[in-house]
């Protein structure tokens, strides 16, 4: 799942809010360091609010990232996007367009929630605004593997790129793509990507009840 995803139902708590997105900042501003669901399990009640909301949102991350990687539809529309992926990408048989493919059903299905509540979409930049960067950095101490103080440099750079809403148009999601791509050390994409965006969307938009909204109902009880 992507930031919006693990977000959506949590826009009321900073902390917790910081805690769904950590392990995917961790990715951006430090690989080394992790900060796993058995190390934040150990502060979900500690007497610090702060960092017991931070924790718990930590274990809320893994806990629906185990469960939306190993569903069916998870898996087999990322296998569908991969394989449209590379005939546009001929000849790439590496790592490239499954990479693609899976970033790619998590960043749609943020687009679709986008679509259908751009008021969360705004009140989660508005929490992300009133994060306090340095205490967050402090409290991760408490559970990464290694220190990441980066963290409160990052934090209002993530917030202020607003790069959550580029995920609707075409144009701008393939410049976001080629970013990650050029971050974890893969060649680029050029425009005749954009072609396949469209469809895309659609088979995203087909599965998104399984993918997203079915067992999200399950969890709250309804």
């Amino acid at each position: 799942m992507n930031y919006f995803a693990h977000a959506i139902r949590f826009l009321d708590d900073p902390f917790f809010l910081s805690g769904t997105a950590l392990p995917d900042w961790l990715s951006v501003v430090d690989r080394r360091s992790r900060v796993p669901s058995k190390s934040a399990l150990r502060f979900v009640q500690h007497h610090d609010h702060e960092l017991a909301a931070l924790a718990r949102g930590v274990v809320q991350h893994h806990r629906d990232d185990a469960r939306f990687h190993g569903s069916h539809a998870f898996l087999s529309t990322s296998a569908a996007l991969t394989a449209g992926i590379r005939q546009i990408l001929r000849g790439d048989e590496g790592f490239r367009p499954a990479f693609l493919g899976h970033i790619l059903v998590e960043i749609l299905l943020d687009a679709e929630l986008i679509r259908d509540a751009p008021l969360q979409l705004a009140r989660y930049y508005e929490l992300m605004d009133s994060v306090d960067a340095a205490r967050v950095a402090h409290l991760v101490g408490h559970m990464a593997t290694r220190p990441v103080p980066q963290l409160e440099i990052f934090i209002p750079l993530f917030s202020a790129e607003r790069f959550l809403y580029d995920y609707s148009d075409d144009a701008k999601l393939l410049k976001r793509l080629n970013r990650v791509l050029q971050r974890v050390g893969l060649p680029t994409i050029d425009d005749e990507f954009l072609k396949l965006l469209p469809d895309f969307r659609e088979r995203v938009r087909s599965v998104r009840a399984e993918l997203f909204d079915d067992w999200t109902r399950k969890e709250n009880g309804s």
